[in-house]
């Protein structure tokens, strides 16, 4: 087990990243550390992607299961090709469309790869991340990073630099705080070895726009719920996944009928004597102002934007286990557009539990 160390804590401007402080992560990587930095969707946990003893540092950090691939991180092309045993046309249209951004490609991998990377699989997937601390990390470190999310494994992903210093202190060199992520989810993870490309992990980029560009597109079935034994192929796919202390239920319905069945259920659960929070939208937070009153109320934001409930849902997880709550009910959302990663995440949160009508 590697010693405690002092995490270095850089903070940076996320429009104008100071030069000065990214070339000291970038060292810090270059020296085989590991760094925690900021991107579009979430904190990543950031280590030399082409140095395996580097590699396993993230796992030993996070205490992830080491059959869990890690995305790797690139700032060009040239990575691209240099990690991949061959990038098809519709790959390169992807890249032109959407990155940087929030879509990660599931792509034959090169012999460059290590196999901690992908967990010994033929495929490395790859992301070229939109932040530009991010950018200018990989750029100034002159290799990709592999990078899952900065937090213990199965707890909510981070979304700011103090959420990563909350679960890793003392066990990574340094987190460059670059703000809070503007995405809020992960990213889209989209399988391009197969004849129909396969989501593997709803995200930033929606079946929709993927479906513009490519025509068909379809789910895996592991996106709904834990996938078993089944090796994964991607990261989300087999193991709990962003769940906070508190028992997380997700109540089904239209308007009405949820908010209706969610003030019943804080009854029943605070007649038990248990801790109880509810995460609403702007549209539906009065109703749960009244009596019977859960004892934390978190407003996600507009069914009108879906975005800005995928911004918030992470921090409001952890926010529901920093006022110590024990049981956490929350709303659904329709599963279209970024709706359905927003599913994904609140399933996978919940172990799937779910309360229908």
């Amino acid at each position: 087990m590697p010693a405690r160390k002092r995490t270095k804590y850089i903070k940076i401007d996320p429009q104008v990243p100071e030069l000065h402080k990214i070339r000291l992560a970038a060292r810090i990587l270059q020296r085989g550390g590991v760094v925690a930095f900021p991107t579009e969707t979430v904190y990543g946990l950031g280590a030399n992607a082409l140095d395996p003893h580097a590699v396993r540092r993230i796992f030993w950090a996070k205490g992830r299961p080491q059959d869990n691939p890690l995305i790797v991180h690139v700032a060009n092309l040239k990575m691209v090709q240099a990690l991949t045993a061959c990038l098809p046309s519709r790959a390169l249209e992807l890249i032109r469309r959407f990155w940087p951004g929030p879509l990660t490609l599931v792509l034959p991998k090169s012999g460059l790869v290590p196999p901690e990377v992908t967990a010994g699989l033929d495929t490395v997937a790859l992301r070229m991340p939109a932040h530009p601390v991010a950018l200018a990390l990989i750029k100034a470190a002159r290799r990709p990073i592999a990078a899952p999310s900065a937090n213990l494994s199965g707890k909510p992903s981070p979304t700011t630099g103090h959420h990563v210093l909350r679960d890793l202190r003392g066990k990574i060199e340094a987190v460059v705080d670059g703000g809070p992520a503007w995405v809020g989810l992960e990213s889209t993870v989209l399988d391009l070895t197969s004849p129909v490309p396969v989501i593997l992990r709803p995200g930033g980029i929606t079946r929709e726009q993927l479906q513009e560009v490519l025509g068909e597109v379809s789910l895996d079935p592991g996106t709904g719920e834990n996938r078993g034994g089944a090796p994964p192929k991607s990261p989300g796919m087999k193991y709990i996944h962003y769940a906070p202390e508190g028992e997380v239920y997700l109540v089904e319905g239209d308007l009405f009928a949820m908010t209706s069945r969610i003030r019943e259920l804080v009854a029943l659960f605070k007649r038990q004597g248990r801790r109880v929070a509810v995460l609403a939208t702007a549209e539906t937070a009065p109703q749960y102002t009244r009596d019977p009153r859960p004892d934390y109320l978190e407003v996600l934001g507009s069914r009108q934007d879906l975005s800005q409930v995928a911004a918030h849902l992470f921090a409001a997880l952890r926010n529901c286990d920093r006022h110590g709550m024990e049981v956490i009910l929350a709303e659904t959302f329709p599963e279209e557009g970024i709706g359905l990663a927003i599913m994904n995440r609140l399933r996978k949160a919940s172990g799937n539990r779910i309360i229908r009508p």
